[in-house]
C-alpha cells in the first residue's frame, strides 16, 4: 500500500483551488492562514468551521496527536491504531480494538474523505470532525483516557505545550486537541482516480470491465442511489439488514434520533479507495467487495425498517465481477493518501 506517499503539508499553499476557499468566511481568517488544500481531481471544496481555519502548524500538531499512543490510558492505543494509513485508514478487522484488548461492536470507519461528512460515527452521533475527535479518547473500551487527564498529560510534555501556545495561544486544552486532530483528518483526501480521468475525457482511463461496471453502478445495480456525488456517498443513513438479529439488533441511527424508521440504519460510507479498507459494513461482516455486491444482489436482509431501495438486483456473475472491478480499479486514487507517522515531542 505504500507505493505512493501523500504528505498533506506539501499540498498546503496560498493559492485558492478553482477559486474556492475552504473557509466558511475568509474575513475571519488571518491572511497568513489562508492555506488551502490542493484538492485531487474529482473532489469539490469543503467547508472548514470558521473558528478552526487550516494552518500548517495546526495540521502538523494534529498529525502528532493522531499517532500518539500517550492519548490512551496505558500508552498503547492511538487514533492511528484503529484508523491506520497502512490499512485503508481503518484497521483491517471486523471491530475496533482498544486498551486491554477490548473490542467494540462496530468496525472502524475509514478516515478517507471524512472532511465531507457533517455527521460522524456510523450512527452520526457527532457533529463534524471536531465533535468526533475526543470521543474515542474518553471511551472506556477504546483509549480510556478522561479528557481532563488527557489535557493534563499533554501539558506535561514541553513540546506539546510549546506547539499549543504557538497554534492556539493557550496551553493544551480539550478544544485545541479536537481542533488539531480534526484539521489533520481533513487532509486525508482521495481523488484523481481512473473514473475521474475518464470523466475528464480520457477514454482509456477505464478498462472495458471497469466501464461495464461503471454503467451497472449508475444504472441496473442502482449503487448510485446512495453512493452518489464526488465522494460516492449521500451522507445519509440506511437500513440494509446488515447483521440483522431480531433478538439483539444493533439499532444504529435510532439510538440518536429515536425515530422508528431509523432502526438499524447506518451511515453510507464513501467509496474512494474502498479496496484498501476491508472488511466492510458497520459490523465488518463482509470480507470482500464481491461479498458486498452479492449481498446487495440478493436484496439485503428483510426486516421492518429495510430501505425500499433494497430489492434483488438479478445481476449475473459477470456483472458482479464488473462492478467489483469498477470499485477496485475505477475508484483507486492515483496517489493513495498515505502518511508517515511523525516524530513525537
Amino acid at each position: 500500500m505504500k507505493e505512493l506517499t501523500f504528505r498533506p503539508l506539501a499540498f498546503l499553499n496560498a493559492v485558492l483551488v478553482a477559486g474556492a476557499s475552504l473557509m466558511t468566511t475568509s474575513s475571519e481568517v488571518n491572511a497568513k492562514e489562508k492555506n488551502v488544500l490542493e484538492l485531487p481531481l474529482g473532489l469539490k471544496a469543503f467547508k472548514v468551521p470558521p473558528d478552526n481555519p487550516l494552518t500548517n502548524a495546526k495540521i502538523e500538531l494534529g498529525k502528532q496527536l493522531y499517532f500518539d499512543k500517550r492519548l490512551s490510558s496505558d500508552n498503547t492505543v492511538s487514533c492511528a491504531s484503529c484508523h491506520d494509513p497502512d490499512k485503508g485508514w481503518s484497521n483491517d478487522a471486523a471491530f475496533a480494538t482498544g486498551v486491554d484488548g477490548q473490542m467494540g461492536g462496530r468496525s472502524a470507519p475509514t478516515i478517507i474523505n471524512s472532511a465531507y461528512f457533517p455527521l460522524q460515527f456510523w450512527d452520526g452521533r457527532a457533529k463534524g470532525l471536531e465533535g468526533q475527535a475526543l470521543g474515542p479518547i474518553a471511551n472506556p473500551i477504546e483509549m480510556n483516557l478522561p479528557i481532563d487527564k488527557a489535557v493534563e498529560k499533554l501539558n506535561a510534555i514541553a513540546g506539546y505545550k510549546k506547539q499549543f501556545r504557538k497554534v492556539f495561544k493557550t496551553d493544551v486544552t480539550a478544544d485545541g486537541i479536537a481542533k488539531a486532530i480534526a484539521s489533520f483528518e481533513r487532509t486525508v483526501l482521495s481523488g484523481n482516480a481512473p473514473y475521474d480521468q475518464f470523466k475528464a475525457g480520457d477514454e482509456s482511463a477505464l478498462s472495458p470491465s471497469a466501464k461495464r461496471g461503471m454503467d451497472l453502478f449508475f444504472n441496473k445495480a442502482k449503487c448510485s442511489a446512495c453512493h452518489k456525488g464526488h465522494s460516492f456517498t449521500d451522507l445519509a443513513f440506511h437500513n440494509l439488514g446488515v447483521g440483522y438479529d431480531k433478538d439483539n439488533p444493533d439499532i444504529g441511527r435510532f439510538q440518536v434520533t429515536k425515530l422508528e424508521g431509523d432502526k438499524g440504519s447506518f451511515k453510507t460510507p464513501p467509496l474512494r479507495d474502498i479496496h484498501t479498507s476491508a472488511p466492510y459494513m458497520h459490523d465488518g461482516s463482509l470480507k470482500s467487495l464481491k461479498e458486498v455486491v452479492n449481498f446487495y444482489n440478493k436484496g439485503g436482509v428483510k426486516n421492518a425498517q429495510l430501505d425500499e431501495e433494497m430489492k434483488p438486483l438479478k445481476l449475473t456473475e459477470q456483472e458482479v465481477e464488473d462492478l467489483v472491478v469498477f470499485m477496485k480499479e475505477g475508484l483507486k486514487s492515483a496517489r493513495y493518501p498515505y502518511v508517515e507517522p511523525p516524530e513525537l515531542p
